[in-house]
C-alpha cells in the first residue's frame, strides 16, 4: 500500500522541506497551501489543492478534493502558519491577532474535524508549534498566543480521540523567509530574541528546510514514545 502524508503550507519553508523529504522516500504527498509548491517538488506523487486557510469555510471542500481517493494517512503535518509583526502586544491591532489565530489555530481545528469525520484512517497528527509557545519572548504577541493555543488544541483532541495520536512539535530554528523578516526588525535591543535569531543564521543551529525536515523525521520514533497530546521540542528529542 502506498505511504501517504498530508502537509499544509507546502509552498515554502518547512512545509516544502517536509514534502521534499517524504517524496524522496517514495511517499505520496498531499499538500494544502495558497500557492503552488516549488517546481522541483512537482510530479505524480505530489497532489496539491490551493486554499486560503484564513477562509475556514473553504477548507473542508478543499480537503475533500485533495483526499477523495485516499483511505489512509500515516502522517498529518499541520504546518501552515503566519508570524505577524514583531512588536509589543499593546501595539498589536486586534484584527492582526485574529488573523494570526485564524490561520495558526482555528484553521487547524477545521482541518482536524474534517479529517476525523472522514472515512480516512489516520495514524498521527502533528501540529507544528514553536518555542514561542512556551518562552514568552517580548514581541512575539499573536504568534506566541496562537502556538500556545495550538499546543492545547492537540492535547484536547488527544483526550477525546484514542484512535489517533496527536502531538505539538517545535521544529527548532529554520532558515526560512521568516528569518528574512527578522533582519528588518529595527529594535533588537528591545526584542532581544531577534538578536539571537540573527546570530544563529548561517550556522548549524539554523538548518535549511530540507535538513530541518530530516531532523524532525529522525526524531519521530522518540516523539511517538511520548503520551499522545504532548508538546515536544525537536532539540530535546534524541533523533
Amino acid at each position: 500500500m502506498a505511504k501517504n502524508v498530508l502537509i499544509t503550507g507546502v509552498s515554502s519553508g518547512l512545509g516544502a522541506g517536509l514534502a521534499e523529504s517524504y517524496l524522496n522516500d517514495g511517499y505520496h504527498v498531499y499538500g494544502l497551501s495558497r500557492r503552488l509548491p516549488p517546481e522541483r517538488l512537482r510530479g505524480d506523487r505530489l497532489h496539491h489543492v490551493s486554499v486560503d486557510l484564513n477562509v475556514s469555510g473553504e477548507i473542508p471542500a478543499a480537503l475533500h478534493r485533495l483526499l477523495h481517493s485516499v483511505s489512509e494517512l500515516e502522517w498529518v503535518y499541520l504546518n501552515a502558519g503566519v508570524l505577524g509583526e514583531i512588536r509589543d502586544l499593546v501595539e498589536a491591532p486586534l484584527e492582526e491577532l485574529k488573523h494570526t489565530m485564524n490561520v495558526n489555530l482555528w484553521a487547524n481545528k477545521v482541518l482536524i474535524d474534517a479529517l476525523l469525520r472522514s472515512d480516512i484512517s489516520i495514524q498521527t497528527i502533528i501540529g507544528i508549534s514553536s518555542g514561542a509557545a512556551v518562552n514568552g519572548n517580548r514581541g512575539w504577541s499573536g504568534y506566541s498566543l496562537s502556538k500556545a493555543a495550538l499546543n492545547m488544541l492537540m492535547m484536547l483532541y488527544a483526550r477525546e480521540q484514542s484512535d489517533v495520536r496527536f502531538y505539538a512539535l517545535a521544529p527548532g530554528l529554520i532558515d526560512t523567509a521568516m528569518q528574512d523578516y527578522m533582519s528588518t526588525v529595527p529594535d533588537e535591543n528591545r526584542f532581544t530574541s531577534v538578536r539571537r535569531l540573527r546570530s544563529a543564521r548561517n550556522t548549524d543551529d539554523m538548518p535549511h528546510p530540507l535538513e530541518a525536515a530530516g531532523r524532525i523525521r529522525a526524531c519521530l520514533g522518540d516523539l511517538l514514545r511520548l503520551e499522545s497530546g504532548s508538546f515536544a521540542d525537536v532539540r530535546h528529542l534524541q533523533g
